[in-house]
């Protein structure tokens, strides 16, 4: 027998520290930001059974706002926070490019091999992202859910299901607000995942 479940992914919307290395800095939304994830998730067909989100605040506080609107409970998941990006947390791309040019092309081309100093190793960020993947697929294989999340983690799952190559996931664009619908089915101890919204650029 097949059971079929659906996986919402969304990315927080704009945040007020702007475009920048934020991965574990707590920084909220805007105003804005707040507007793009209610106009995302209201235009969403799709009843969630259960909402899990990042315990950062620019995730949590829109995850908890849609739980007191609509009555769904909400778990926090520290494994799908965003990465740690070292020495350039709290960073512009654009001043990190004058400091050290070289350093941010090579992060760019290849964030395995060339990650910012002091940061989290993008083989263990992908690790413990998908720990909380296999973890959520297994334990609400018969329900909808939303994952309330950052774009890297967005980028770590779509590598996995569309087997692209993590070290290419900065290829694979997430916009703010983005949201992207994965169907698992369930069968015999094995999961088929589908991307059933647009596929990443």
């Amino acid at each position: 027998m097949k059971i079929i479940s659906n996986i919402d992914l969304l990315r927080h919307g704009e945040t007020k520290s702007g475009p920048g290395f934020f991965g574990s800095t707590d920084i909220p939304l805007t105003e804005y930001g707040c507007t793009q994830m209610w106009a995302a998730t209201e235009s969403n067909d799709c009843r969630w059974n259960h909402i899990i989100t990042s315990p950062l605040i620019r995730c949590k506080k829109f995850a908890l706002a849609l739980q007191q609107r609509y009555a769904i409970p909400v778990k926090q998941d520290e494994r799908i926070k965003e990465i740690h990006f070292g020495d350039w947390e709290g960073c512009f791309p654009a001043e990190l490019a004058q400091i050290d040019a070289e350093s941010l092309t090579r992060f760019w081309n290849n964030p395995i091999k060339f990650p910012p100093p002091n940061a989290e190793c993008l083989v263990d960020f992908e690790k413990r992202v998908l720990s909380a993947w296999h973890d959520i697929t297994a334990q609400y294989a018969d329900q909808n859910i939303l994952l309330v999340t950052h774009g890297g983690v967005i980028r770590i799952i779509l590598c996995h299901i569309l087997q692209h190559p993590v070290e290419r996931l900065l290829e694979i664009e997430v916009c703010h607000a983005a949201m992207r619908r994965i169907q698992v089915e369930h069968s015999q101890n094995h999961c088929t995942f589908r991307l059933t919204t647009d596929t990443p650029k």
